[in-house]
């Protein structure tokens, strides 16, 4: 907390005071945590916003609960289960003949610390934080092509600065399983994406930020030690926010290169000085090419 509180008296709030009104704001995993303190303050501001989320009574309580305080009618829910690729390839190709969207934040991860399958064969934390986030976006890239001022937001963590790329290993099969480290390194994987996306896809905005250490239900019951640590100086779920929504907003955010890793509104190194953490392009490179033979096996050709 001590860090974004110093940071922010440089912040410039008008920067995020803007009316969002007409644009369509796209946040996953919003019902509770950064994607719902995200999800709020774009309703405060007017936008239109689509909370895709897996439980389906504790989404719609969030829902309630932003209607109730922003007096914003124009949120609408999705359930989606984002470890399920089959069902993210559905919502998408539902969502694009329905809707418009100018923005998506890719916000829904988790941390299991043991290893865990999917009902497709797929390590949980890999098929949740790194295909979840490779398929909803370039599924929904089509869509926000259309766009004026596109933009796609993904949430990591600094915690991916202690990993180098491993594209040997993605769904940690080999080695002992530590899921702290398993998360960090899809956190590094979705840095790696971003650049891509960024490199492909010129016309839209892409950046990936890390929230600083929020107090969270996720950082509650995934990382309960260090909850107990560290709870007296973590941020709240709005300063972790803050930085999601100047980069979903602001006018300010775009004026930078697409493609970088932000903190505190700041674009920041993505490797720690000195590091071992630098991988080749045709290790990147390689990242790209498996998640899109992933995403293809599981995209289902629908009738018609």
């Amino acid at each position: 907390r001590g860090g974004f509180e110093s940071a922010s008296k440089s912040f410039n709030p008008a920067d995020v005071e803007v009316d969002v009104a007409g644009r369509s704001f796209l946040v996953t995993g919003a019902n509770s945590g950064i994607g719902k303190a995200t999800a709020k303050e774009i309703a405060r501001r007017g936008g239109t916003v689509h909370l895709v989320c897996r439980n389906k009574e504790r989404a719609e309580v969030a829902k309630e609960e932003i209607v109730t305080e922003t007096g914003n009618q124009n949120i609408f829910l999705h359930i989606v289960d984002l470890s399920n690729p089959k069902e993210i390839w559905k919502f998408a190709e539902k969502f694009h003949n329905e809707h418009k969207l100018n923005v998506l934040i890719n916000n829904a991860g988790c941390m299991v610390n043991s290893r865990e399958l999917t009902e497709d064969g797929l390590e949980k934390n890999f098929a949740t934080n790194t295909l979840g986030t490779y398929i909803m976006t370039t599924a929904l890239v089509p869509l926000l092509e259309k766009a004026a001022d596109a933009r796609v937001i993904t949430v990591s963590s600094g915690g991916m600065l202690v990993q180098k790329l491993n594209v040997s290993d993605l769904q940690s099969e080999s080695g002992p399983f530590d899921g702290t480290m398993v998360y960090a390194q899809n956190k590094r994987q979705q840095v790696v994406l971003t650049e891509q996306w960024a490199k492909a896809h010129r016309n839209i905005h892409f950046s990936v930020m890390h929230p600083g250490w929020a107090d969270t239900p996720a950082v509650r019951s995934s990382m309960p030690d260090f909850y107990e640590r560290m709870k007296n100086s973590l941020r709240t779920e709005a300063q972790g926010a803050d930085t999601v929504l100047w980069l979903a907003v602001s006018a300010e955010a775009t004026k930078l290169p697409s493609g970088l890793f932000f903190q505190d509104r700041q674009p920041v190194p993505t490797h720690l000085p000195l590091a071992w953490t630098h991988s080749p392009p045709e290790d990147e490179e390689k990242l790209m090419e498996v998640l899109e033979e992933f995403s293809q096996k599981f995209k289902s050709v629908s009738p018609g």
